[in-house]
């Protein structure tokens, strides 16, 4: 699972999201994170078909949205995606989030699809570890990722360490904070430090902390810059210092 992807929640089916899939693989991205609800997996598809790069070369993530939950609606609409996206296979399929009653069967029907072997890696998204305690008590397989908000003013401590402790990988959306990391002071001075903009230097601390990172963006050249963070290495003072800027505060949606 490649440590950086592109995030696609809100690029319109078409032009937008086909361009933004065609720029990032271009750029050297080779993961891309949609999701049903998201209503572009179709252009997903096209950007990637028509990239020139083989399909196996590319880590494709989509999720099952809380409408479709429950065993068997959760295999229709998996066989809906992989429609969209004219793919045999995804390399990580997701329940989107921790839907009260329903994420249990959700779940036992990506434990069916990954024995099936149609998707690579099956996992979670915005679970805190109260659910994944609550899902592990009955599951065969153990989450292999658990994606959810964080960036530096949303760490989540525990959930970092729940994760470790039983081999999940956390991954973040919304990382840049919807583009405040930009106005963050302590960022914009180790920005000068390493000759990296705020952006660069909150990805590459995630990436130093072992968590994937999903940046949305449209914009051709924010794309490019966001790759633009394996080439330097943050000291660990440095690191320490984001690490000190956690808030607990939430930019989006709760559990």
């Amino acid at each position: 699972m490649p440590w950086l992807g592109l995030g696609v929640l809100y690029l319109a089916e078409g032009g937008a999201v086909e361009n933004a899939g065609r720029w990032a693989l271009e750029a050297g991205y080779r993961h891309i994170d949609t999701a049903s609800i998201y209503g572009n997996e179709s252009g997903v598809g096209r950007a990637i078909r028509h990239s020139g790069v083989p399909r196996e070369e590319i880590f494709v993530t989509t999720k099952v949205w809380n409408g479709d939950q429950g065993y068997d609606t959760t295999l229709k609409a998996f066989d809906a995606s992989l429609g969209r996206l004219q793919m045999d296979y995804v390399d990580l399929y997701l329940v989107h989030w921790p839907v009260p009653g329903r994420y249990k069967e959700s779940w036992r029907a990506l434990e069916t699809i990954y024995e099936s072997g149609r998707a690579r890696a099956i996992g979670v998204s915005n679970f805190l570890v109260h659910h994944l305690e609550d899902l592990l008590a009955g599951a065969r397989i153990v989450p292999m990722v658990d994606q959810v908000e964080f960036h530096p003013y949303l760490q989540q401590p525990e959930l970092q360490a729940f994760c470790r402790e039983h081999n999940i990988q956390l991954e973040a959306w919304r990382p840049l904070m919807k583009g405040r990391v930009l106005e963050v002071p302590e960022l914009v001075e180790l920005g000068r430090k390493y000759d990296k903009n705020p952006v660069q230097i909150t990805l590459r601390w995630m990436m130093q902390r072992g968590i994937v990172t999903i940046p949305k963006s449209a914009n051709k050249d924010r794309i490019c810059s966001n790759a633009d963070i394996f080439d330097f290495e943050i000291a660990e003072g440095d690191m320490a210092l984001i690490d000190s800027l956690d808030r607990h505060e939430r930019l989006g949606e709760r559990s």
